[in-house]
C-alpha cells in the first residue's frame, strides 16, 4: 500500500497503517505524508521507508507508481488527508490506475462525489471508503439477525452519536487544545458534527437495516460561540418502506466519549449495540427474556465468526473493526490486481455508500436551514 496523509503529528495516519498491517497482509511501501514535503520525508524516515518512494506531492506519486513493474508499484493507496482534497487525490490516483481506499467522508460535497462515483464505475478499479462501525463482529452479527427475519419487520431506528470533546478542547485557551479544521467550511464543506460522526450513524443504520432515507426533519445547532459550523444535531427520519427513526449526533455532549449506539425495533424483537461495549449485542424478544450475544462465540453467524481475531472472553475493539474494512478491500484489490472473479460480494463501504453520505449531509443541512422542514432525501 501507499498513503497520502497521515504524517507527523495526524491520528488517523497511525490508525489506518495500524489497521491495515494488522493480519500481515499489507505492507505500507510508499507515501505522500504531507503537503510540506520535508515534513513528507521525515514521516516516512519514522516509517523506515525507501526515501525514493516518499514523495512530495501526490501526483508525483501517482505518475511514479504508475510506471513501475506491476510487481513493483503499490496495489492501492490508502488517502487520510481532509474533506477538500479527497476530490483531486482519489481522482488521480484511480485515473493512474491504482486502486484507492479513502477516509471518510467521501469528499467535499455531493457534485464532487456524483463525479468520484462515475470515474470509479469508467475505471473498474476497488474503492473502498472507511466507515470503520460496520467492520464490528457484533454489528455484522446485528446485520444477520436482520437478514434473516429475526427482528421481523423494522418499524424503528433509533441510532444516536454523542460526543463531548468540542466544548472546551477545541477553544484554544487549555493545555492540550487541538485545531478543529472540520469546523472550517472551506475544509469540511457544509456541516461539521454531522459531516464528521452524523454520517457514520447513517450508515450505521443503513448498513445493518438495509434501508434507505425517504426524508428527513432536520434540526442542526451550533453552541459554542464563534463557530461556522454545527456542533450538533437532531433529525426525526422516515425510511422508504415504512419505517421510522431518530438519529441524534453530538460534539457538545459533555461527558460522552464516543458513544455511538444503535437500537432497532421490529414486529419480532429488537436489538442494541454499543460501540464502547463492541463484543457484545443485545437481543430482546416479545415475550422472552432478552439476550446478550458475546463476540467470539461458535452461535454466532458465518459473517461475525469470520470478522473475529481472538477467542471469545477476549475482548476486541476499534483497529480490528477498522483492520476488518480494509482486510475485505484488501481481497478485492488481490482480485483485481491478479484478474480474479469474486467468489462473493465484498463486505466494505464503497462508492455508492460515500454519495449516499455526501447526500446525508446535504439534506441534513437544507432541511435544517427550510422553513418545511421534512426534506425528501436527494436522488442518488
Amino acid at each position: 500500500m501507499g498513503m497520502v496523509g497521515g504524517g507527523r503529528g495526524a491520528f488517523i495516519g497511525a490508525v489506518h497503517r495500524m489497521a491495515a498491517c494488522l493480519d500481515g497482509k499489507i505492507e505500507l511501501v510508499a507515501g505522500c505524508f504531507s503537503a510540506d514535503p520535508k515534513k513528507s520525508q521525515l514521516s516516512g524516515k519514522d516509517l523506515h521507508l525507501d526515501p525514493d518512494r516518499v514523495y512530495a506531492t501526490f501526483e508525483e506519486m501517482a505518475k511514479a507508481e504508475a510506471a513501475l513493474p506491476g510487481d513493483k508499484r503499490i496495489d492501492f493507496v490508502s488517502i487520510v488527508t481532509r474533506n477538500n482534497t479527497h476530490f483531486a487525490i482519489v481522482k488521480m490516483f484511480l485515473e493512474a490506475g491504482i486502486n484507492v481506499i479513502c477516509d471518510k467522508p467521501l469528499c467535499y460535497d455531493l457534485n464532487e462525489a456524483r463525479k468520484l462515483r462515475e470515474i470509479v464505475r469508467k475505471c473498474g478499479k476497488v474503492f473502498a471508503l472507511t466507515h470503520n462501525y460496520t467492520g464490528y463482529p457484533m454489528v455484522k452479527e446485528a446485520r444477520e439477525m436482520v437478514r434473516t427475519g429475526k427482528l421481523g419487520t423494522i418499524l424503528k431506528i433509533v441510532t444516536e452519536y454523542p460526543q463531548g470533546y468540542a466544548t472546551t478542547a477545541l477553544q484554544g485557551k487549555t493545555d492540550g487544545a487541538i485545531s478543529n479544521w472540520r469546523m472550517d467550511p472551506s475544509v469540511a464543506g457544509l456541516s461539521n458534527c454531522m459531516g464528521d460522526i452524523g454520517t457514520h450513524a447513517e450508515n450505521l443504520g443503513r448498513y445493518i437495516t438495509g434501508l434507505e432515507l425517504e426524508e428527513i426533519c432536520a434540526e442542526l445547532s451550533t453552541f459554542v460561540p464563534g463557530r461556522p459550523l454545527d456542533d450538533d444535531g437532531n433529525l426525526l427520519v422516515r425510511y422508504k418502506g415504512g419505517a421510522k427513526g431518530i438519529l441524534y449526533a453530538s460534539q457538545i455532549s459533555n461527558g460522552d466519549e464516543n458513544n455511538l449506539n444503535i437500537r432497532i425495533y421490529g414486529t419480532k424483537g429488537a436489538l442494541e449495540w454499543h460501540q464502547e461495549d463492541p463484543n457484545d449485542l443485545v437481543f430482546k424478544a416479545v415475550d422472552e427474556p432478552r439476550r446478550t450475544y458475546r463476540r467470539g462465540n461458535s452461535y454466532l453467524s458465518k459473517a461475525a465468526r469470520e470478522n473475529t481475531r481472538t477467542p471469545f472472553a477476549h475482548p476486541e475493539g476499534f483497529i480490528e473493526a477498522f483492520a476488518n474494512v480494509y482486510l475485505a478491500a484488501a481481497q478485492a484489490i488481490k482480485d483485481e490486481v491478479t484478474g480474479r472473479k469474486p467468489k462473493k460480494a465484498y463486505d466494505f463501504p464503497n462508492i455508492d455508500d460515500g454519495v449516499i453520505g455526501m447526500a446525508f449531509i446535504e439534506a441534513a443541512v437544507n432541511s435544517a436551514a427550510s422553513k418545511k422542514k421534512w426534506t425528501r432525501f436527494p436522488k442518488v
